[in-house]
């Protein structure tokens, strides 16, 4: 049994996130959600959220990136809005692949991947959830090549302050947006 062939506890697939992505990612782009960039830490707003799913929209300039991790128990999907992503993602081994303007990606339960702005210009992408974010799991690369989990945090945030992370006080942020 593979990670894909793991049955989630959400009524909504990977497809119908990834089409959700895609749609909000066509409002980001008709001017319908405002956008900020932050050269210091990439900065996110929460869209849309029900008792099924949540939405994000996410900028990232140069050299922005996440750390490997996971979304414990949540299937995800993103699309690239504007710019560039790549994608480090676990695959029998780390993989990478990069996701251009209107390009995403689809995340089954256990999905261990790293995202970073490697281009010289910001991204903005859209990131939807199901169920609701609760938890993330963070790993590295062991020195034989294996995956190892380094810790878990519950959250509800796909920006959240992790201890070994740079906090950035959440004053900084409006109400519903949270930078990292």
């Amino acid at each position: 049994m593979t990670v894909n062939d793991i049955a989630a506890p959400t009524p909504l697939t990977p497809g119908r996130l990834s089409e959700l992505t895609t749609e909000v990612a066509e409002e980001v782009r008709q001017g319908l959600h405002e956008l900020h960039f932050d050269a210091e830490n990439r900065w996110s707003v929460r869209l849309r959220a029900d008792d099924y799913t949540d939405v994000w929209l996410i900028s990232w300039t140069p050299d922005q990136s996440t750390r490997l991790h996971d979304h414990a128990g949540s299937l995800g999907a993103l699309t690239v809005v504007t710019g560039e992503l790549v994608e480090h993602y676990w695959e029998d081994g780390l993989r990478t692949r990069t996701l251009a303007e209107r390009e995403g990606g689809r995340f089954p339960l256990g999905h261990v991947h790293d995202v970073v702005n490697a281009s010289d210009v910001p991204a903005v992408s859209v990131h939807a959830y199901s169920p609701p974010l609760t938890a993330m799991h963070y790993y590295e690369i062991a020195d034989q090549g294996s995956l190892r989990r380094t810790g878990s945090i519950l959250t509800t945030d796909p920006e959240p302050n992790v201890p070994t992370l740079e906090a950035v006080p959440s004053s900084a942020a409006a109400p519903g947006e949270r930078r990292r």
